[in-house]
């Protein structure tokens, strides 16, 4: 790794190397279930942060494994990372969680990798590939254990079909890999949670945005994100409209 990668190529490579990290931890047998979970969160999250900092000093940085500071709000490129996304999953050894490698400029998300390490796939905004044909019944991914109440609405307004999963950045990479058509969810999230999934998503020509279809803005003081529309751009219309009349009711 030197610092004569772009910007992409350097978010692939670190999402990539920290699922390695993680399959290592993992496959150690030192650690199982929440332990587990915690070692994987602290060993990615270290080695995140410190190649960040090294390869790109000059840039802000946001983790949800680390303390926030305000020297981030001042920056105009900042690192978005969530080194395990479903830490759940990840401890339970499941393959639907994921590592988010994002960077945002100008409140943008600009760049990104979502590495499936489960899967052995890194999906990255640089060399996006073909979205496959869509289901002819729409599939919303939502979690498998608390679906969002706007999405199984949805779901029933348009005919579809809910499809459980873990991680946010799982749901949101089903989405680019032709496992579903919509991932809808107001259940509040992170940047972290969504910001390298977003990136990713509309490299791939993917709607991005908040479910009222306002644009998804990245590095604010208040790190809450209420809800995320990831969706095929043949759904948008119909499924902002259906979020607008539910909202209505």
């Amino acid at each position: 790794m030197t610092a004569a990668m772009t910007d992409a190529e350097l978010a692939a490579h670190l999402a990539e190397c920290a699922g390695r990290i993680l399959l290592e931890v993992r496959a150690s047998g030192m650690f199982e279930g929440k332990a587990l979970g915690k070692a994987g969160d602290e060993t990615a999250n270290q080695f995140l942060v410190h190649a960040i900092r090294a390869q790109r000093p000059e840039d802000g940085l946001l983790s949800e494994e680390s303390k926030d500071t305000p020297e981030r709000l001042d920056k105009d490129r900042v690192w978005i990372i969530d080194p395990v996304d479903g830490t759940r999953e990840y401890g339970e050894e499941r393959s639907d969680w994921a590592v988010h490698v994002a960077l945002a400029v100008g409140g943008k998300p600009e760049i990104g990798a979502v590495a499936l390490p489960g899967l052995d796939t890194v999906l990255r905004t640089d060399k996006p590939v073909a979205v496959p044909e869509a289901a002819s019944k729409p599939r919303l991914v939502v979690s498998r254990t608390r679906p969002a109440a706007e999405a199984v609405a949805v779901a029933e307004q348009i005919g579809g079909e809910l499809v459980g999963m873990g991680s946010a950045g799982a749901k949101a990479m089903a989405v680019v890999r032709g496992e579903a058509e919509i991932y809808l969810h107001s259940g509040g999230q992170y940047e972290w949670d969504s910001c390298a999934p977003a990136a990713v998503a509309a490299a791939h020509g993917l709607h991005c945005s908040r479910i009222d279809g306002s644009p998804l803005v990245y590095n604010q003081r208040d790190t809450y994100m209420p809800d995320l529309l990831i969706c095929r751009p043949e759904w948008t219309e119909r499924v902002l409209a259906q979020v607008k009349d539910l909202a209505g009711a």
